[in-house]
């Protein structure tokens, strides 16, 4: 299943690349009255919302596992000779297995449909809890996407458990993953866009409609 070191490059991501947007007001937004959350707590709320979004990841693997009776474990695991753990199962059905690896992403997906949903313009807003789950979600999609592509890191990484399960190359399952991000993030900075709007809820569709590769095996 899904390695540690994912989750820790996309919250040195999110410091670095999503700081400024969610601590400093967007372009047109009335910036908040002085003294009424200083920068120190606004990071704080960023990284919060961040280890959220990794926690509900985490929390959706967990579920499935436990639906399945797939007793998960922890397992010590590297990469480029650095030391992380990875969450792991028992073997299942081919099925299960795509569920497991799965239930990650679907959480994710989730979870961005309804920020982006409820709150199209979030980057308007001081937010930065909100933003930090929003921005985890994107990057970790990104991660692992280039990940697939190239087909590196530990053999537990979700996206080899899904590509193994509905028999497809993990390159496309890289891009299936990639594509609700890609469009997440044109509908963060462009809420106007409704083709973002649609084809970002296509492709999440159509990372769960793939189950039915893994079904007819």
């Amino acid at each position: 299943m899904n390695a540690f070191n994912v989750r820790l490059c996309c919250i040195a991501l999110l410091l670095f690349g999503w700081l400024l947007g969610s601590v400093s007001p967007a372009a047109g937004q009335t910036p908040p009255p002085t003294g009424d959350e200083s920068p120190v707590l606004s990071v704080g709320k960023l990284v919060a919302g961040a280890a959220t979004a990794l926690a509900m990841h985490e929390a959706g693997h967990l579920v499935f596992d436990a639906i399945f009776d797939a007793s998960p474990g922890v397992k010590k695991v590297s990469y480029a000779g650095i030391p992380f753990f990875a969450i792991t199962h028992e073997p299942v059905s081919p099925v299960q297995e795509f569920a497991i690896s799965s239930a990650g992403f679907w959480v994710q997906h989730a979870t961005s449909e309804w920020l982006l949903t409820a709150r199209p313009h979030l980057r308007r807003e001081h937010a930065p809890f909100a933003k930090g789950v929003l921005a985890f979600n994107v990057l970790t999609s990104v991660v692992y996407a280039g990940a697939a592509m190239a087909r590196i890191g530990p053999l537990e990484r979700d996206t080899r458990g899904i590509a193994l399960s509905a028999r497809i190359a993990e390159p496309w399952v890289g891009a299936l993953v990639l594509a609700p991000a890609a469009f997440d993030a044109v509908r963060y900075v462009r809420p106007e866009w409704r083709a973002a709007r649609w084809a970002s809820r296509a492709a999440k569709v159509a990372g769960v409609v793939l189950i039915i590769r893994a079904a007819t095996r």
